[in-house]
């Protein structure tokens, strides 16, 4: 007979569409010592610990289940899991990689998984959208770009926008 002692359960939710991924709870179990050892979906060797993680209907060590980006043990960091694109993910790179939304701020679509990114405060663009959203000026490595509304802004945009409004965005 087998026993598993759940020490705190988590149910999965997903996300808003939106976000085009999922987030899933973690339980810790305690394995009693009656039970046949399960196989563990990170290393496929049995888990032969006093602890392991369930998490996507499926048994880990403790050290299995980690992040894809940063490594970090999602047992220690939470209880909670994301996952788009075959991808593992902790919260903070989850939302690192795809934003609030996981949609690019400046075209509205979604960002894919493996894509790189330019961020300014909390909205992620695609490469190609990061640009001054009047003019269409691309930046390069080091050049000035400015924020009015979530608004991004090349460096002459703004100044005749500043003279024309006396608007002030933040410079970053």
């Amino acid at each position: 007979m087998t026993s598993i002692l759940g020490i705190f359960l988590l149910i999965f939710r997903e996300v808003p569409e939106s976000m085009g991924g999922i987030v899933y709870g973690i339980q810790m179990l305690s394995v009693q010592p009656d039970t046949k050892p399960k196989g563990c979906a990170g290393c496929n060797r049995k888990i032969k610990d006093r602890y392991l993680l369930k998490a996507l209907d499926k048994y880990w060590h403790e050290d299995c289940l980690k992040c894809a980006c940063c490594d970090c043990r999602l047992g220690e960091v939470g209880s909670t899991l994301y996952t788009k694109a075959n991808l593992i993910l902790c919260r903070r790179d989850y939302l690192r990689l795809f934003g609030v939304t996981g949609n690019c701020a400046a075209c509205s679509k979604l960002i894919p998984a493996f894509e790189m990114v330019m961020r300014a405060k909390d909205n992620v663009y695609h490469l190609d959208c990061f640009a001054c959203q009047l003019c269409n000026q691309r930046f390069c490595v080091g050049d000035k770009f400015f924020l009015k509304n979530n608004m991004i802004l090349c460096q002459t945009d703004y100044e005749e926008g500043l003279m024309k409004e006396g608007y002030a965005p933040q410079v970053r």
